[in-house]
């Protein structure tokens, strides 16, 4: 069974089929900057164990031409891994936002695209860009059942005392204001393989996804108890270009006495503060090196970066009664080496100890990076949500 995920952004296309059972990677691409003039289409494969890589720039005017270029490519002649669009058996789409209404894996059906379309108000930015990406694939791909994986699915399983804010009633009853929390499709997929690999299905764990985006969940027994993104992907840890948590004055005082309006606002939270603001860079590898240069912004960026996570560790830690393992996923939970040993510095107390020549240790496989006698695994898991969403889609067939 070929299923071809599909991650549908504002104006890109991220793409990989999967053959299942067998969880084999046929192929993986990108279609970017569609609508921008020169767009960008990479389509990679694998032939006796070696990787073809092609490269093309062309005029995308939108989605769908953008679609067809991927249909184009996987049936090539030449180049191609199935012969017809036909030959996709499930197109699993990752999907930003599910609310309240979504709270698992669901086939698409004309109820739940216009579900979809009812949410966008929660996920302005990127929910219309996941359903157009439906609603082209149903036109390539007709024979393929067509797949909703939402990105906040796995954290539906939270306490209304984790997801509730502490505003008027009528804000959640009316308008489904409440916590809902992202990067579900990580935290699922590293959550379940910690849980394996501690062979404890009942286990307390607590996962740290760390790239441009960055989040946390605490699970127990597999399930989210709670997580640091909230209503939209602006809450909880400092990232790449944004704030993370933030005193509400901070926004009126922008707005009453600066003199900024909420669009202005929300674009500097948004986009223009996490590292970026603090260092003017956003990606991590900039940032360490100007550190390693003795630049002072740098040096305090990290470790606010570090600070805001060791709080939520140990906020998760009293949420969780406990302790059995931190998964560090992501970019930069997976490759930076000095991140994790700021995260892991002065958390003996909670039963934490890091072993730094583990640590430095480079490897694309589950690994713990704890000293042999600390209480707490500490593991470094890389995440593969393109795995867990075709999994799920997979499951979701043979159910």
């Amino acid at each position: 069974m070929n299923i071809l995920v599909i991650n549908s952004g504002s104006s890109s296309v991220k793409y990989q089929m999967i053959k299942m059972p067998e969880a084999q990677v046929i192929c993986t691409g990108l279609v970017d900057r569609i609508g921008l003039g020169n767009s960008n289409i990479v389509y990679k494969t694998y032939k006796n164990n070696v990787e073809f890589v092609k490269k093309e720039t062309m005029e995308i005017v939108d989605h769908e031409a953008g679609l067809h270029e991927v249909a184009r490519l996987i049936t090539d002649k030449e180049i191609g891994v199935i012969n017809d669009p036909s030959e996709i058996s499930a197109v699993g789409h990752r999907v930003l936002h599910g609310g309240d209404v979504f709270t698992a894996t669901t086939v698409v059906n004309d109820s739940v695209k216009e579900q979809i379309k009812k949410l966008f108000p929660l996920g302005p930015l990127h929910l219309p860009a996941n359903y157009t990406g439906i609603i082209v694939a149903e036109k390539i791909f007709t024979n393929a059942t067509q797949i909703a994986v939402f990105d906040t699915a796995f954290h539906q399983t939270m306490p209304a005392k984790a997801y509730r804010f502490a505003i008027p009633n009528e804000f959640y009853e009316s308008h489904s204001i409440r916590v809902y929390g992202f990067h579900g499709t990580s935290h699922k997929y590293v959550a379940a393989k910690a849980v394996e690999y501690l062979n404890k299905p009942q286990s307390k764990v607590v996962t740290v996804h760390l790239g441009n985006g960055c989040s946390m969940a605490a699970v127990a027994d597999g399930k989210c108890i709670d997580t640091s993104m909230g209503l939209g992907p602006v809450d909880g840890l400092i990232m790449g270009t944004r704030s993370g948590d933030i005193d509400p004055t901070v926004i009126f005082h922008l707005v009453n006495q600066l003199g900024f309006d909420l669009k202005e606002v929300d674009n500097i939270l948004n986009k223009k503060s996490g590292m970026l603001g603090l260092t003017g860079y956003s990606d991590m590898r900039d940032i360490i090196s100007l550190y390693e240069k003795g630049d002072k912004n740098a040096e305090l960026a990290l470790d606010m970066y570090a600070y805001r996570i060791k709080k939520y560790i140990g906020a998760y830690a009293a949420a969780l009664n406990g302790l059995d393992a931190v998964v560090l996923t992501g970019g930069v939970g997976e490759n930076a080496t000095d991140i994790r040993k700021r995260v892991s510095a002065g958390m003996q107390f909670l039963g934490i100890h890091l072993d730094e020549t583990k640590n430095e240790i480079r490897s694309s496989e589950i690994r713990e990076i704890n000293t042999p006698e600390s209480p707490v695994k500490i593991l470094v898991i890389p995440t593969n949500e393109e795995l867990e969403i075709v999994q799920q889609c997979y499951g979701l067939l043979n159910s």
